[in-house]
């Protein structure tokens, strides 16, 4: 794969990512996660996201493993982590409750804490999960600026924003935001409505999408909608002589958008990286989006 950037203020990335966001049920997850891994980096995927509480705060663990046994060079891969939603989990009993902290302390341990697990001394993206309305945003947007400048993150990112809190916070940063890690996908298509699409290009930004196969649903979903969305794909499928799951990521990267895989199903990722060989047509492009949209499980 070739690699972009991400925006006017962002680093290359590989035009997918894989993120490890569903791995909490991941059985035997030191042998997977290597194998996805080497999956990923044969098909050209070298950008990973991680996050402070992913596979029960394990993987970043386990990823850094793999660049102490040698499997790969740090400077081949593109690390993102993010922090700032937090729930319960047995490794953390002091969190009685699910929240968001997106406070100096919480968000300079998380830095800290992913470096030693990732083994390196630099994120190349931090991204903060949502916007806590009860932190200090003053000191959130410094503690972010400090983090940069220091060298410990090379740019700034966010997840799950809307339009007003991508446009409060970037009133307190000096340093851009390069990207917003929304949900996207055929099944879901409100980033399109909601403006945060529009503004995420208005800054010269890619989205990372995540979900974008739905969690299965596109493949195996039985709601009306995925049902109608996947019978498309199907008729479609002949067209393009390409896989249902592999038409439905080319779906977004038409919309400039780079894919978050999160699934550990070998099959399923090399239809995501197969996306790349498709040239979607405009008119096909639609015929998918309002097959989606018309449905009336989304006017209700």
């Amino acid at each position: 794969m070739q690699k972009i950037y991400m925006g006017d203020a962002g680093p290359k990335v590989s035009p997918a990512v894989y993120g490890f966001y569903r791995w909490n049920e991941v059985k035997d997850t030191a042998n997977v996660l290597k194998k996805t891994v080497q999956l990923c980096l044969e098909l050209g995927i070298n950008t990973f996201e991680h996050g402070d509480n992913y596979g029960s705060y394990q993987c970043e663990s386990l990823f850094g493993d793999l660049i102490k046994e040698g499997l790969f060079k740090r400077e081949e891969v593109v690390l993102f982590s993010k922090c700032g939603l937090r729930v319960p989990d047995a490794q953390n009993p002091d969190i009685r409750v699910k929240h968001y902290d997106t406070s100096a302390v919480h968000i300079t341990k998380s830095v800290e804490s992913s470096l030693k697990k990732l083994r390196t001394d630099y994120l190349d993206i931090f991204l903060l999960d949502k916007l806590d309305p009860i932190s200090n945003l003053e000191e959130t947007a410094l503690t972010l600026e400090k983090l940069k400048d220091s060298g410990k993150i090379k740019s700034i990112g966010v997840a799950n924003f809307s339009v007003f809190q991508h446009q409060l916070l970037a009133s307190y940063l000096t340093k851009p935001i390069v990207t917003n890690h929304i949900e996207l996908n055929l099944l879901s298509t409100q980033a399109l409505d909601n403006g945060q699409l529009d503004y995420i290009k208005q800054r010269y930004m890619r989205p990372l999408a995540y979900a974008p196969l739905a969690e299965g649903r596109i493949a195996a979903g039985t709601d009306p909608q995925a049902v109608k969305v996947r019978e498309k794909l199907e008729e479609l499928s002949v067209k393009y002589s390409a896989n249902i799951e592999s038409l439905a990521v080319a779906w977004l990267v038409k919309l400039g958008a780079l894919p978050l895989i999160g699934t550990t199903n070998e099959q399923r990722i090399r239809n995501a990286a197969n996306a790349f060989t498709i040239d979607l047509d405009h008119q096909d492009w639609y015929d998918l989006y309002n097959v989606s949209v018309a449905h009336p499980s989304l006017l209700s």
